[in-house]
Protein backbone atom coordinates (compact mmCIF):
# COMPACT_ATOMS: atom_id res chain seq x y z
CA UNK A 1 0.00 0.00 0.00
CA UNK A 2 1.21 3.38 -0.93
CA UNK A 3 1.92 6.08 1.48
CA UNK A 4 2.12 9.76 1.50
CA UNK A 5 5.09 10.88 3.69
CA UNK A 6 5.86 14.13 5.21
CA UNK A 7 9.86 14.64 5.89
CA UNK A 8 11.03 17.42 8.21
CA UNK A 9 13.97 18.81 6.30
CA UNK A 10 16.44 21.15 8.69
CA UNK A 11 18.55 24.09 7.52
CA UNK A 12 21.57 25.65 9.04
CA UNK A 13 23.06 28.93 8.18
CA UNK A 14 21.41 29.13 4.94
CA UNK A 15 21.86 25.52 4.32
CA UNK A 16 20.15 22.26 4.21
CA UNK A 17 21.81 19.85 6.85
CA UNK A 18 22.83 16.25 5.69
CA UNK A 19 19.88 14.37 7.34
CA UNK A 20 17.18 16.37 5.43
CA UNK A 21 18.60 13.97 2.66
CA UNK A 22 19.08 11.12 4.78
CA UNK A 23 15.02 11.36 5.93
CA UNK A 24 13.99 11.61 2.82
CA UNK A 25 15.97 7.91 1.53
CA UNK A 26 14.09 6.51 4.57
CA UNK A 27 10.91 8.00 3.41
CA UNK A 28 10.97 6.29 -0.16
CA UNK A 29 11.61 2.93 1.88
CA UNK A 30 8.17 3.10 3.49
CA UNK A 31 6.75 4.94 1.40
CA UNK A 32 5.74 1.99 -0.71
CA UNK A 33 5.48 4.00 -4.22
CA UNK A 34 3.30 6.85 -2.53
CA UNK A 35 4.46 10.69 -2.28
CA UNK A 36 7.06 12.50 -0.21
CA UNK A 37 5.97 15.79 0.99
CA UNK A 38 9.08 17.95 2.06
CA UNK A 39 9.13 20.80 5.44
CA UNK A 40 11.35 23.50 5.72
CA UNK A 41 10.06 26.08 8.34
CA UNK A 42 12.32 29.11 9.25
CA UNK A 43 12.42 32.80 8.48
CA UNK A 44 13.76 32.22 4.80
CA UNK A 45 14.05 28.54 3.35
CA UNK A 46 11.83 29.05 0.33
CA UNK A 47 15.00 28.56 -2.04
CA UNK A 48 16.32 25.46 -0.31
CA UNK A 49 13.14 23.50 -1.52
CA UNK A 50 14.73 22.58 -4.84
CA UNK A 51 17.35 20.73 -2.75
CA UNK A 52 15.04 18.34 -1.37
CA UNK A 53 13.30 17.74 -4.26
CA UNK A 54 16.86 16.97 -6.33
CA UNK A 55 17.33 13.92 -3.31
CA UNK A 56 13.94 12.07 -3.89
CA UNK A 57 11.25 14.78 -2.80
CA UNK A 58 8.43 14.83 -4.91
CA UNK A 59 6.84 18.26 -3.88
CA UNK A 60 7.93 21.03 -0.83
CA UNK A 61 5.76 22.99 1.33
CA UNK A 62 7.34 25.76 3.45
CA UNK A 63 6.63 27.88 6.12
CA UNK A 64 7.82 31.00 6.83
CA UNK A 65 7.77 33.31 9.51
CA UNK A 66 10.15 35.78 11.69
CA UNK A 67 9.25 33.40 15.05
CA UNK A 68 10.69 30.58 12.86
CA UNK A 69 14.00 31.68 12.40
CA UNK A 70 15.45 29.79 15.69
CA UNK A 71 13.81 26.91 16.79
CA UNK A 72 11.07 26.88 19.03
CA UNK A 73 9.16 23.79 20.10
CA UNK A 74 6.33 26.13 20.32
CA UNK A 75 6.70 27.64 16.79
CA UNK A 76 7.97 24.55 14.81
CA UNK A 77 5.13 22.64 16.55
CA UNK A 78 2.03 25.11 15.81
CA UNK A 79 3.87 25.03 11.80
CA UNK A 80 3.85 21.51 11.76
CA UNK A 81 0.35 20.87 13.05
CA UNK A 82 -0.91 23.69 10.26
CA UNK A 83 0.89 21.72 7.81
CA UNK A 84 0.04 17.92 9.07
CA UNK A 85 -3.81 18.83 9.13
CA UNK A 86 -3.68 20.06 5.03
CA UNK A 87 -1.77 16.91 4.47
CA UNK A 88 -2.83 14.34 6.53
CA UNK A 89 -0.06 12.06 5.60
CA UNK A 90 0.29 8.55 6.65
CA UNK A 91 3.52 8.59 7.89
CA UNK A 92 5.95 11.14 9.61
CA UNK A 93 10.13 11.43 9.53
CA UNK A 94 12.36 13.43 11.66
CA UNK A 95 16.11 13.44 11.69
CA UNK A 96 17.15 12.18 14.94
CA UNK A 97 18.76 15.44 15.90
CA UNK A 98 18.75 18.03 18.75
CA UNK A 99 15.57 19.61 16.87
CA UNK A 100 13.86 16.26 16.31
CA UNK A 101 14.32 14.41 19.65
CA UNK A 102 12.93 17.36 20.85
CA UNK A 103 9.96 18.15 18.58
CA UNK A 104 9.06 14.69 17.55
CA UNK A 105 7.69 13.19 21.16
CA UNK A 106 5.71 16.60 21.73
CA UNK A 107 4.64 16.12 18.19
CA UNK A 108 3.63 12.88 19.06
CA UNK A 109 1.54 13.48 22.05
CA UNK A 110 -0.69 15.80 20.07
CA UNK A 111 -1.41 13.21 17.86
CA UNK A 112 -2.04 10.50 20.46
CA UNK A 113 0.01 7.96 18.30
CA UNK A 114 3.61 5.91 19.04
CA UNK A 115 7.28 7.11 18.01
CA UNK A 116 9.70 4.96 16.63
CA UNK A 117 13.12 6.86 18.07
CA UNK A 118 16.96 6.50 16.73
CA UNK A 119 16.65 4.55 13.98
CA UNK A 120 19.44 3.06 12.71
CA UNK A 121 18.33 1.26 9.49
CA UNK A 122 15.11 -0.19 7.97
CA UNK A 123 14.54 -4.30 6.50
CA UNK A 124 12.15 -4.34 4.65
CA UNK A 125 9.79 -1.75 2.46
CA UNK A 126 6.71 -0.51 2.70
CA UNK A 127 3.79 -2.26 5.12
CA UNK A 128 6.85 -4.92 5.81
CA UNK A 129 9.23 -2.17 7.07
CA UNK A 130 10.99 -3.33 10.11
CA UNK A 131 12.81 -0.58 12.44
CA UNK A 132 15.98 -1.39 13.85
CA UNK A 133 16.98 0.94 16.89
CA UNK A 134 20.01 0.89 19.69
CA UNK A 135 18.82 0.37 23.18
CA UNK A 136 20.19 -0.18 26.32
CA UNK A 137 23.40 2.78 25.96
CA UNK A 138 23.77 0.94 22.19
CA UNK A 139 24.90 -2.48 24.13
CA UNK A 140 21.68 -3.79 22.01
CA UNK A 141 19.31 -3.58 19.31
CA UNK A 142 15.50 -4.20 18.67
CA UNK A 143 13.61 -4.71 15.62
CA UNK A 144 10.08 -2.85 15.78
CA UNK A 145 7.26 -3.19 13.33
CA UNK A 146 4.45 -0.67 13.15
CA UNK A 147 0.83 -2.66 12.99
CA UNK A 148 -1.30 -0.04 12.55
CA UNK A 149 -2.51 3.87 12.33
CA UNK A 150 -0.11 6.64 11.43
CA UNK A 151 3.70 5.68 10.85
CA UNK A 152 5.98 8.28 12.75
CA UNK A 153 9.91 7.66 13.43
CA UNK A 154 13.19 9.44 13.58
CA UNK A 155 16.51 8.48 11.86
CA UNK A 156 20.23 9.14 13.38
CA UNK A 157 22.56 11.07 11.21
CA UNK A 158 24.75 9.02 9.31
CA UNK A 159 22.97 5.63 9.31
CA UNK A 160 20.88 5.48 6.32
CA UNK A 161 22.78 6.16 2.45
CA UNK A 162 20.84 9.43 0.86
CA UNK A 163 19.66 8.94 -2.36
CA UNK A 164 22.11 10.03 -5.27
CA UNK A 165 21.20 13.65 -6.26
CA UNK A 166 19.15 14.02 -9.39
CA UNK A 167 19.60 17.72 -11.10
CA UNK A 168 17.00 16.63 -13.23
CA UNK A 169 13.91 16.52 -10.97
CA UNK A 170 11.35 18.52 -10.53
CA UNK A 171 8.36 19.38 -8.18
CA UNK A 172 6.60 22.33 -6.40
CA UNK A 173 7.65 24.47 -3.97
CA UNK A 174 4.83 25.71 -2.36
CA UNK A 175 4.17 28.01 1.01
CA UNK A 176 1.85 27.80 3.87
CA UNK A 177 0.72 30.67 5.71
CA UNK A 178 1.22 29.94 9.24
CA UNK A 179 -0.11 32.56 12.21
CA UNK A 180 2.52 31.87 14.89
CA UNK A 181 1.13 33.39 18.53
CA UNK A 182 1.27 32.51 22.04
CA UNK A 183 4.95 31.57 22.28
CA UNK A 184 6.08 30.66 25.82
CA UNK A 185 9.80 31.81 24.33
CA UNK A 186 11.05 33.56 22.18
CA UNK A 187 14.61 33.39 21.20
CA UNK A 188 16.12 36.77 21.01
CA UNK A 189 19.56 35.71 20.22
CA UNK A 190 21.77 33.04 19.67
CA UNK A 191 25.51 33.27 20.66
CA UNK A 192 27.51 30.18 19.68
CA UNK A 193 30.28 28.76 21.02
CA UNK A 194 31.94 26.99 17.72
CA UNK A 195 31.04 28.12 14.10
CA UNK A 196 33.39 26.73 12.11
CA UNK A 197 34.03 23.60 10.59
CA UNK A 198 32.34 20.34 10.16
CA UNK A 199 29.07 19.43 11.72
CA UNK A 200 29.86 16.50 14.91
CA UNK A 201 27.15 14.67 14.66
CA UNK A 202 26.76 14.44 11.10
CA UNK A 203 31.35 14.02 9.83
CA UNK A 204 31.79 11.49 8.53
CA UNK A 205 35.31 11.74 10.24
CA UNK A 206 35.61 12.18 14.02
CA UNK A 207 39.29 12.50 16.21
CA UNK A 208 38.12 12.68 19.76
CA UNK A 209 40.70 13.31 22.52
CA UNK A 210 39.82 12.37 26.06
CA UNK A 211 42.06 12.90 29.44
CA UNK A 212 45.36 11.51 27.81
CA UNK A 213 45.57 15.03 26.06
CA UNK A 214 46.30 16.83 29.38
CA UNK A 215 45.53 19.91 28.21
CA UNK A 216 44.04 22.47 26.04
CA UNK A 217 46.83 22.94 23.91
CA UNK A 218 46.85 18.93 23.84
CA UNK A 219 43.90 19.27 21.26
CA UNK A 220 45.93 21.16 18.71
CA UNK A 221 47.39 18.24 16.92
CA UNK A 222 44.06 15.91 17.05
CA UNK A 223 42.60 19.12 15.12
CA UNK A 224 45.28 19.57 12.58
CA UNK A 225 44.22 15.69 11.61
CA UNK A 226 40.77 16.28 11.65
CA UNK A 227 41.13 19.14 9.27
CA UNK A 228 43.38 16.86 7.16
CA UNK A 229 40.50 14.14 6.87
CA UNK A 230 37.66 16.89 6.57
CA UNK A 231 36.70 15.84 9.97
CA UNK A 232 35.25 17.24 13.46
CA UNK A 233 37.18 17.02 16.60
CA UNK A 234 35.01 15.28 19.41
CA UNK A 235 35.92 14.57 23.40
CA UNK A 236 35.10 12.24 26.64
CA UNK A 237 33.03 13.85 28.95
CA UNK A 238 36.34 13.74 31.65
CA UNK A 239 38.40 15.83 28.77
CA UNK A 240 35.69 18.10 28.78
CA UNK A 241 35.22 17.87 32.38
CA UNK A 242 38.77 18.96 32.83
CA UNK A 243 38.63 22.54 30.67
CA UNK A 244 40.60 21.15 27.86
CA UNK A 245 37.56 21.43 25.45
CA UNK A 246 34.02 22.51 25.50
CA UNK A 247 31.10 20.74 26.46
CA UNK A 248 29.69 20.93 23.03
CA UNK A 249 32.50 18.66 21.58
CA UNK A 250 31.09 15.73 24.23
CA UNK A 251 30.74 12.52 22.75
CA UNK A 252 28.61 10.24 25.02
CA UNK A 253 25.50 9.21 26.76
CA UNK A 254 25.41 12.76 28.51
CA UNK A 255 27.04 13.92 25.26
CA UNK A 256 26.49 13.77 20.99
CA UNK A 257 25.74 10.33 19.64
CA UNK A 258 28.09 10.16 16.54
CA UNK A 259 28.28 7.24 13.80
CA UNK A 260 31.39 8.38 11.29
CA UNK A 261 32.66 6.19 8.96
CA UNK A 262 36.08 6.61 10.63
CA UNK A 263 36.36 7.50 14.99
CA UNK A 264 39.61 8.16 16.40
CA UNK A 265 39.96 8.08 19.70
CA UNK A 266 43.33 9.75 21.53
CA UNK A 267 44.19 8.92 24.83
CA UNK A 268 40.36 7.98 25.69
CA UNK A 269 40.07 4.97 28.22
CA UNK A 270 36.70 4.13 27.16
CA UNK A 271 34.31 4.42 29.61
CA UNK A 272 30.52 2.93 29.10
CA UNK A 273 29.20 6.39 29.21
CA UNK A 274 31.84 7.31 26.49
CA UNK A 275 31.11 4.07 24.18
CA UNK A 276 27.31 4.85 24.07
CA UNK A 277 27.99 7.28 22.44
CA UNK A 278 30.57 6.12 19.31
CA UNK A 279 30.23 2.36 19.41
CA UNK A 280 28.47 2.50 16.30
CA UNK A 281 31.10 4.37 14.21
CA UNK A 282 31.94 2.25 11.30
CA UNK A 283 35.52 1.85 12.04
CA UNK A 284 36.69 2.66 15.12
CA UNK A 285 40.91 3.49 15.31
CA UNK A 286 41.78 3.61 19.29
CA UNK A 287 45.46 5.04 20.79
CA UNK A 288 46.23 4.38 24.25
CA UNK A 289 49.47 4.19 26.24
CA UNK A 290 47.41 1.25 28.40
CA UNK A 291 47.10 -1.37 26.74
CA UNK A 292 44.42 -2.37 29.33
CA UNK A 293 42.07 0.48 27.95
CA UNK A 294 38.35 -0.29 27.72
CA UNK A 295 38.50 1.35 23.99
CA UNK A 296 40.39 -1.38 22.65
CA UNK A 297 37.42 -3.83 23.19
CA UNK A 298 35.22 -2.06 20.38
CA UNK A 299 38.66 -0.95 18.51
CA UNK A 300 38.63 -2.33 15.05
CA UNK A 301 42.62 -1.16 14.87
CA UNK A 302 44.46 -0.52 18.17
CA UNK A 303 47.22 1.39 18.96
CA UNK A 304 49.06 0.93 21.82
CA UNK A 305 51.00 4.49 22.23
CA UNK A 306 51.82 8.00 23.42
CA UNK A 307 49.21 10.06 20.82
CA UNK A 308 51.79 12.80 21.21
CA UNK A 309 53.96 10.35 19.18
CA UNK A 310 51.05 8.85 17.47
CA UNK A 311 49.13 11.41 15.98
CA UNK A 312 51.94 13.66 14.45
CA UNK A 313 53.21 10.50 12.70
CA UNK A 314 49.76 10.30 11.02
CA UNK A 315 49.66 14.01 10.20
CA UNK A 316 53.01 13.95 8.14
CA UNK A 317 51.82 10.60 6.45
CA UNK A 318 48.28 11.55 5.32
CA UNK A 319 50.07 14.99 4.02
CA UNK A 320 52.43 12.58 2.23
CA UNK A 321 49.30 10.84 0.74
CA UNK A 322 47.86 14.31 0.13
CA UNK A 323 50.69 15.60 -2.12
CA UNK A 324 51.12 12.45 -4.07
Amino acid sequence: MSKKVVVLGEAREGALRNVSFETIAAAKTVAGGGEIVGLLFGDAVQSLGEEMIKYGADRVITVEHPHLKHYTSDGFGQAFMAVYEQEKPDAIVFGHTALGKDLSPKIASKLAIGLISDVTAIEGEGDDAVFIRPIYSGKAFEKVKNKDGLLFFTVRPNNIEPLEKDESRSGDVSSVSVDITNLRSVISEVVRKSTEGVDLSEAKVVVAGGRGVKSAEGFAPLEELAKLLGGAVGASRGACDADYCDYSLQIGQTGKVVTPDLYIAAGISGAIQHMAGMSNSKVIVAINKDPEANIFKVADYGIVGDLFEVIPMMIEEIKKIKTN
